[in-house]
Formats: C-alpha cells, sequence, structure tokens
C-alpha cells in the first residue's frame, strides 16, 4: 500500500498493486496536479511520479548476490593498495550472518573477447590476453595501453579477474532486461564491479575494463531507454561519464573528492548531454552526503524517471580509507543506496574503490543488508568477528587496528553543519536541463 497526498489537498490516496497495472499508474499521474507529495519525503512531478509507482508496486523478486571465488586472493604484492581481501571478505562476512543463502547467491561468468569488445578495442584485450600468458608486456603495449605501470600491473590473472568481474556486470544486467520486460523488479549486487575508470583502449586507475559501461551498454542494447549511473567512489567516475557524454539516454552522477585523481569533474554542475559532477571538499560528512542526495540525487534522478538504477558504491570515500580525506560512516553510503533503489524497478549495485579490508568489507556487507532489509547488528557474532579477525593489511594502521573493526559492521555517526561548499555545488546541479523541462 503507498499513500500519496496531491500538493494543496487535505485527502489521501491509498494505492496498491490491485488496483492496476504500471499503465493506469501513469493515467493516474497524467491527470495529477503537477506536485504530488508522498507519505515518503518529498515532491516529485508527474512523469517521476510515474517512476515512483511503478518502482513500489513491481513484482519485487529476491535480491541476487554475484561473486567469484577468483577473487579470494588478493593478486597485487603488499605495496598494492589493493593487496587486500575485499569481495570474498564481504561474500564470508555475508554467509557468516546468514545472510547469503546458496539461493541469492550466482558464481559470476567470465566475459569473453565478443562481450568485452562491445566497448574495448580488440587489440587491448588481446594485449591484456597476452600479458597474462607470458608475464610480460612488450614496450609499445605498455606506451600504448598504459600495462605494467603501478595502477596496472602484470600478474598471473590481469585478464581472467577482470573479465569476471565484467562477467558478473553484464549477467546482472541481462537478468535486468528480463526483468523489466517481465514488469518485475530486481536489484542485484556484483560487489566485483564498479572499475569505473577504464578506458576502450587504455588501463586507468587500477580498471583494465570497465564494467559499468558494459552492463549499460548491455542494458541499452536490451532495450532499456532511461539508465542512471550513481557514483559515491571517492574519485569522479571519469570512464563512465566519457562512454555516455552524448548519449541522453544515460544520466550519470558522480559525488567525489574535490582535486583528487584522477582530476576531472572538478566543478560542480551539469556537463554535455545528461552528466552531473559533485565535487565534495575534504572531511565530507554523513549530514552532507544526506543533504546532496535529499536536494540533488533524488529530484534530479526522479525527474530523469529511470527504469534502472547503476549505483556504484565505492568504499573509499569512508573515513577509514587511506586514499581519501572524506569522512564518511558506512552508514551513511547505506542510507544513500537505500534511497537510491527506490527510484526505479530495478538496480544493479556494484563495489568500486576501497582500499582498507575492514572498511570494505564491513561497507559492502552492510549493502547487501540494505538491499535485502536485514537489520543491521549492534554486535558481531563469532563467527563474523573471526571473519574480520582473518584479514591482514600491510599498512601501519592494519598493525594495530581499532576494536570496533572486528565487533561492528555499522561505524559510528560521522556528523556535521552542512557547509557553504556544498550547498554552492548542489545550487549549481538544481535547474534541471530545459530539454527535461519541456517533457514534464
Amino acid at each position: 500500500m503507498i499513500r500519496i497526498r496531491f500538493k494543496g489537498s487535505s485527502r489521501n490516496w491509498d494505492l496498491s498493486t490491485a488496483h492496476g497495472s504500471p499503465r493506469w499508474v501513469r493515467r493516474l499521474c497524467a491527470a495529477a496536479a503537477p506536485q504530488v507529495k508522498l507519505a515518503r519525503p518529498g515532491l516529485v512531478d508527474r512523469r517521476g511520479l510515474a517512476t515512483y509507482l511503478e518502482a513500489m508496486a513491481a513484482d519485487q523478486q529476491d535480491p541476487l548476490f554475484i561473486g567469484s571465488e577468483i577473487f579470494r586472493k588478493p593478486p597485487h604484492g603488499p605495496r598494492h593498495p589493493l593487496a587486500i581481501a575485499r569481495v570474498c571478505a564481504t561474500m564470508d562476512l555475508c554467509r557468516a550472518l546468514g545472510w547469503l543463502p546458496d539461493t541469492a547467491y550466482r558464481d559470476s561468468p567470465r566475459a569473453d573477447t565478443a562481450a568485452l569488445t562491445r566497448f574495448h578495442d580488440a587489440d587491448y584485450v588481446a594485449a591484456l590476453q597476452q600479458a597474462e600468458r607470458t608475464g610480460q608486456v612488450s614496450a609499445a603495449d605498455r606506451e600504448r595501453f598504459n600495462l605494467g605501470a603501478m595502477e596496472a600491473p602484470i600478474y598471473p590473472a590481469m585478464f581472467m579477474r577482470p573479465a569476471t568481474a565484467a562477467g558478473g556486470s553484464l549477467h546482472a544486467a541481462d537478468l535486468l532486461v528480463a526483468a523489466v520486460a517481465a514488469g518485475q523488479g530486481r536489484r542485484i549486487y556484483s560487489p566485483a564491479g564498479g572499475t569505473h575508470h577504464g578506458r576502450p583502449a587504455r588501463a586507468s586507475g587500477f580498471c583494465y575494463f570497465n564494467d559499468p559501461v558494459l552492463a549499460i551498454l548491455r542494458l541499452l542494447d536490451g532495450g532499456i531507454e532511461r539508465i542512471c549511473y550513481l557514483d559515491y567512489d571517492a574519485h569522479h567516475g571519469d570512464g563512465v561519464e566519457d562512454a555516455f557524454a552524448h548519449d541522453p539516454r544515460v544520466l550519470t552522477l558522480s559525488i567525489h573528492e574535490q582535486g583528487r585523481w584522477p582530476g576531472t569533474g572538478m566543478t560542480a554542475g551539469w556537463s554535455r548531454t545528461a552528466a552531473v559532477n559533485l565535487p565534495v571538499p575534504p572531511g565530507f560528512h554523513d549530514d552532507e552526503l544526506a543533504f546532496i542526495v535529499a536536494e540533488a540525487v533524488i529530484p534530479i534522478c526522479t525527474a530523469f524517471a529511470p527504469q534502472i538504477v547503476v549505483i556504484q558504491c565505492g568504499a573509499d570515500a569512508l573515513a577509514d580509507d587511506p586514499l581519501s580525506k572524506l569522512n564518511l560512516s558506512n552508514g551513511a553510503l547505506w542510507q544513500a543506496v537505500a534511497h537510491n533503489i527506490a527510484l526505479a524497478p530495478c538496480a544493479l549495485i556494484l563495489g568500486g574503490g576501497g582500499y582498507n579490508p575492514w572498511s570494505v568489507s564491513r561497507c559492502w556487507t552492510g549493502i547487501w543488508a540494505t538491499l535485502c532489509g536485514h537489520a543491521i547488528p549492534q554486535q558481531l557474532p563469532p563467527a563474523g568477528r573471526a571473519v574480520l579477525a582473518d584479514l591482514t593489511w600491510s599498512r601501519a594502521a592494519g598493525r594495530n587496528p581499532p576494536r570496533h573493526w572486528f565487533d561492528t559492521l555499522a561505524d559510528k555517526p560521522n556528523r556535521g553543519l552542512v557547509r557553504p561548499q556544498i550547498r554552492a555545488a548542489v545550487e549549481a546541479v538544481r535547474h534541471l536541463p530545459q530539454s527535461w523541462r519541456s517533457k514534464q
């Protein structure tokens, strides 16, 4: 049951799936006043209300978790930022909490060359395969494809591992296309995904392939017409934004640390066809993220009326991460995801950055709990603590980690006043493009 109230009216309207179909919802909205007030907070326009009600009324299938044992062993040496357990630590912690039954889990397929070359250059894919076989890369390929550098080192599974992450996102996209065609809602979680820096013919920022781009292209090829891509990583989602810079079917929105590599998306505002950037200052905290979600993310995405949202949940914006100066708790990201998955009937939720094994696994486990509706425990059970006790980290912070990294899932909230810079960034994106307004 969904209760709405038209703005300026005192009458409540109780809606349920028994009263009709998405087509009926559209007819209701077409006859409604320009603004309505939902029982959930926020004002949305008629087009946005239609999508919101469809999302709520859709026959939601149980969430699905896509993973693989290929991610069990970190591939890099101890000095590399990704020499930590992430995806499998998340899987283990979810299982220890009783949240990941076999029925909710799918093993990720490996993307083949044909699937990868939908976005990536064939010569680049071949160079990755060759480097994996031989353990080396030519000087020409190193220069051309950025292979062999610290951000894209040579290692034994350097093709298979990212191809498996891409395969998980592509498999999720196929399942979501089928769900939309069947009029069903679905939420699929693939924490190995989220490699948002990958370029068509070049590795970038620890990303060999760009699985969000591949997944979005698969969704578009499957007939999906409106997709929102939301990026919460500390680093700008440059590869995804550039891939869809001139495609009005895809809205990209990135919240990232100002001045942080790769140095793009540094001006708050609209860019190109449908790209929004919200760079935030160091110290960015929970109340500021909540403000941006309420005042920018939800209104913009509601106006766009997506059929599917794709959410990149990089954990490097958390206070305990070594590669950013942001100050979020994991609960702030969980809240953002909870709001975002209500924006469309279907959602693909990906991982991303994150370079502290305890903060990443606790955060990503909480995201799965958010998708499934599980309550976050005050204290972890012994099996959960054992998973976290087995993690190691070569950085100084890993030699004497704080107790709460082992005992709890939720961080303490990081609260504060919303700074003028944050308010100015939201103001810069508040006005929708004229092409959107004309369709309302």
